[in-house]
């Protein structure tokens, strides 16, 4: 406000000057005072209401401008009309021209002042931390528009993108390079800072990450414009495993799912919760969500409470509590999750394990058939295939069940299929979330052995693919998800310490294979038997197994605790117990 009483002063007594070549007569100064007291009064009473002075100088742009353009044109139209009432009888002791040169003087003064303000203020930001926007699009322009206007620790000052009809355009005052040249770009302008707002295949944006890295590179973001506000966050783990899969068809997951009642087993859990979501998200006419654990159930339930749902706080392994829910419920699609996964915890509770996983998947399979549902899905995993823990023996006869059930009832209507894949990422007990937690408080990472593999998909994918598969399953299958390529667990450690800026300042120590653990993991047992119309989804090769022995053989594991592991080796030949890591 000083500042523009002072330009305001000074722009309308050299409007005088202009007026009459620099020589004012000395009657037409009589009044100067007076009327440069009244105009500027206007003037800033309307810069008040049109809320000039709520704009802070870094954030003053061209809708500013036009207010402030509003505010001169109120006040010089109220001052013309005011002379013309007071001064009427003396209306020759005021050029009425000054009014419209002082009117355009004032204009441009008073606005060029703020955009040098603002020009100023972004400058002496961007001494701080110059950065490198990846990805000249309409989130880019938002970004660069928003961290220009604030004085956090990034200040744009180029943009780079492969789209060759971009490369050299200007966009909000940054000019767009090719990122083939990132190397010469990031020396040029001393980049210190990236932010992506591109997206990009896994693999690409690991490569990228990689050479920034190389260049010079201290901090690497992800970033995307949300309503009012940028949301800029670090570049993820996830990020860089995620499969996506081209050939997801929701249109086929919809038509499995819509308007259907489908129940859910261990709900709670890291993929029963994720399912639950995908199935509303799809259309389910009514979700069935069964658990054993209260808090996991509470915050599913919670979560979809605006969807129909019916939370069940029920153990799969309980027969009459089970079976009363598909009595009340009478689902038509059956997704069975509930399983118990930690290697470790089934090597020290073999029994429990056993009973959970064979017993719990047994009985809803059971109830499936017995209650005619539509479809069973059962979710198994590949630590199923030549299994040396007890949890993925487990699973392993749950396949084998599933597989070979149908035997037993050949006219049920029920369609049972099984679909394996590995790890996911983020789930509880997952390596990831573990290494988060060891960066977090300063190291060191611990990898159980520096050859160990493992497959790795985002929950949501590996969720919906879930889906996909129970929508072509005709029964009897066993359906493998393409997971990629296995990731050296030593080498995600690596990348999760770089992607945290704190490589080389944490270790990363081999603590040695847990009981039960395996070196690497495999999805198939044997060569796959048959592709379907979806490259990330193959059908495994079916083991036939006598279905009344294997009852037999499952009555007797859950006879007695004892000799858990030899028993399940009888019907699961290939499991060789790893018992010490």
């Amino acid at each position: 406000m000083l500042f523009d009483v002072i330009f305001s002063l000074v722009t309308f007594y050299f409007s005088y000057l202009l007026r009459f070549n620099f020589h004012i007569p000395t009657l037409f100064l009589e009044h100067f005072l007076e009327l440069s007291a009244v105009l500027l009064l206007l003037k800033l009473l309307f810069f008040w209401r049109l809320g000039i002075y709520k704009v802070p100088w870094r954030f003053f742009s061209l809708k500013n401008i036009i207010s402030l353009f509003r505010a001169h044109l109120y006040a010089y139209a109220l001052f013309g009309f005011l002379f013309v009432v007071t001064y009427r009888e003396s209306i020759n002791i005021f050029p009425r021209s000054v009014i419209f040169i002082d009117f355009a003087l004032s204009l441009c003064v008073l606005s060029l002042f703020r955009v040098a303000k603002r020009v100023y203020t972004e400058n002496r930001i961007q001494k701080s931390d110059p950065t490198l926007i990846i990805g000249a699009n309409a989130d880019a322009e938002l970004i660069a528009r928003h961290l220009m206007g604030t004085d956090g620790s990034f200040y744009p000052v180029a943009m780079a993108d492969d789209e060759t009809q971009k490369i050299g355009a200007i966009i909000y005052g940054l000019k767009v390079y090719d990122i083939k040249k990132l190397d010469s770009l990031i020396k040029n302008e001393k980049i210190n800072s990236v932010i992506i707002t591109k997206q990009f295949e896994p693999k690409e944006l690991d490569t990228l990450c990689e050479n920034l890295s190389t260049m010079g590179v201290k901090t690497i973001k992800k970033a995307h414009f949300l309503k009012d506000h940028a949301d800029i966050e670090d570049i993820s783990i996830e990020d860089l495993l995620a499969r996506k899969p081209k050939d997801l068809d929701k249109g086929t997951i919809s038509g499995f799912v819509k308007d259907e009642i489908v129940l859910i087993s261990g709900a709670g859990g890291s993929i029963g919760s994720e399912i639950a979501r995908q199935c509303a998200s799809y259309g389910a006419k009514r979700l069935i969500l069964v658990d054993n654990g209260e808090y996991n159930l509470y915050k599913i339930s919670d979560e979809l409470a605006q969807y129909e749902i019916v939370s069940k706080l029920v153990d799969v392994c309980d027969y009459e509590a089970i079976k009363s829910v598909f009595e009340e419920c009478k689902p038509t699609i059956v997704i069975h999750a509930a399983a118990y996964k930690h290697v470790p915890l089934a090597e020290e509770n073999p029994y429990q394990c056993a009973k959970n996983n064979i017993l719990g998947s047994k009985n809803t399979v059971d109830l499936s058939i017995e209650f005619n549902v539509k479809k069973f899905v059962l979710i198994s995993t590949d630590k199923a295939v030549r299994p040396t823990n007890i949890m993925g023996a487990t699973k392993r006869v749950c396949e084998l069940y599933v597989l070979n059930i149908k035997k037993e009832h050949p006219d049920a209507p029920t369609e049972v299929a099984a679909v394996r894949f590995g790890n996911v990422i983020g789930s509880s007990g997952s390596v990831i979330p573990k290494f988060k937690e060891q960066i977090a408080k300063g190291g060191p990472i611990t990898v159980t052995h520096p050859d160990i593999e493992r497959y790795f998909m985002l929950i949501s994918e590996a969720c919906e693919l879930v889906l996909q598969a129970g929508a072509i399953a005709h029964g009897g299958e066993i359906f493998i998800l393409d997971m990629g390529e296995r990731v050296k667990i030593v080498d995600l450690a690596h990348k999760m310490l770089e992607l945290s800026g704190k490589l080389g300042e944490i270790d990363i120590e081999f603590c040695g294979l847990r009981p039960g653990e395996k070196l690497i993991e495999e999805l198939l047992i044997d060569e796959k038997s048959a592709d379907t119309p979806y490259p990330s989804i193959v059908v495994g090769k079916v083991t036939n197994y006598d279905i009344n022995l294997l009852c037999s053989q499952i009555n007797d594991i859950l006879s007695s605790s004892d000799g858990v592991a030899e028993k399940l080796k009888i019907i699961v030949p290939e499991f060789k117990h790893n018992k010490i890591g």
